[in-house]
C-alpha cells in the first residue's frame, strides 16, 4: 500500500468526511500518512483516541486543541503532538486547515482508489 510518489493538488479528490469537514489524502505507505484537513468556522472534531502518533500544523485559521485534559488555542503557523492513545479533539474557531500527519498509516481513511 503506497500512494503516487508526485502529488498534485488538483488531482486529489477533496472527500467530504462530514459537515463543515473535507480532507485530501496526501502521500502514505503502510508507515506513514499525511492529510490535509478543511474546517468550517465552528465545526467540531470531536474527541477521539486512536493508536496512531500524529503531529499537526496550522496551515491556516485559528483552532481550539483539547490533548488529554489540556485546552490552547493555536494559530496559523503553530502545531500539535499527540501521543498513541490519547484523547484529542480540535474546534474551528475561523475557517481553516490542518495538515496532519500519522504513524503508522491510518488504513480507514483510504478508501478503494490509491492515489
Amino acid at each position: 500500500m503506497e500512494s503516487k510518489k508526485y502529488l498534485f493538488n488538483e488531482e486529489i479528490p477533496l472527500e467530504n468526511i462530514e459537515k463543515g469537514i473535507k480532507r485530501k489524502m496526501l502521500g502514505y505507505n503502510n508507515d506513514l500518512m499525511m492529510v490535509k484537513i478543511y474546517f468550517e468556522k465552528g465545526t467540531v472534531g470531536a474527541r477521539h483516541i486512536h493508536p496512531h502518533t500524529q503531529t499537526s500544523y496550522v496551515e491556516k485559521g485559528k483552532f481550539e486543541v483539547s490533548i488529554g485534559d489540556e485546552t490552547k488555542v493555536l494559530y496559523e503557523g503553530d502545531g500539535f503532538f499527540v501521543p498513541p492513545n490519547v484523547e484529542h479533539r480540535v474546534k474551528a474557531l475561523k475557517p481553516g486547515i490542518l495538515l496532519d500527519v500519522f504513524n503508522p498509516c491510518r488504513e480507514e481513511f483510504l478508501n478503494h482508489s490509491a492515489l
